[in-house]
């Protein structure tokens, strides 16, 4: 299963948000370059997770985004399946019925393993968790390039 643009390019907008946290309204075009994602698909990614109250957006010169929650309380479950809605890797996992094999079709056994491993591992990490996974690989790098 492949997660959409949307939601890798939400985490890492979220995680941006998560780095520079602390420092007020962050502009989404500053997030942009860092991220590399274009400014337009940014904002539309955004859209939801300000609709969620994960974030909050303030227009203007001065404006920009900044978390409303703490890092540590933002489960990446939350924000995989905001952005993405289900992450059941076929229909019949959340609806049965759109199979008349269902009830007796054992890689559908499978795939609802398969979702709840990914949620699993979703809900328990956190952005708090990303965040820490950065800054180790920044230092990592950091030593690597001043040996």
């Amino acid at each position: 299963m492949k997660l959409s643009t949307r939601a890798r390019y939400g985490l890492r907008a979220l995680l941006d948000l998560a780095l520079h946290q602390g420092e007020g309204l962050v502009s989404l075009k500053d997030i942009a370059q860092r991220q590399e994602v274009s400014l337009p698909y940014l904002e539309h990614v955004i859209t939801p997770l300000v609709a969620a109250s994960l974030v909050k957006s303030t227009r203007g010169a001065r404006g920009g985004i900044l978390l409303l929650r703490p890092p540590a309380e933002i489960k990446l479950s939350e924000v995989v399946q905001l952005l993405e809605g289900s992450i059941a890797p076929v229909d019949c996992v959340n609806n049965p019925a759109l199979c008349h094999r269902s009830p007796s079709c054992v890689t559908r056994d499978i795939w609802i393993e398969m979702k709840s491993a990914m949620i699993q591992v979703l809900d328990s990490t956190t952005l708090q968790d990303l965040v820490e996974r950065q800054r180790k690989k920044g230092q990592v790098e950091t030593e690597m390039y001043h040996i």
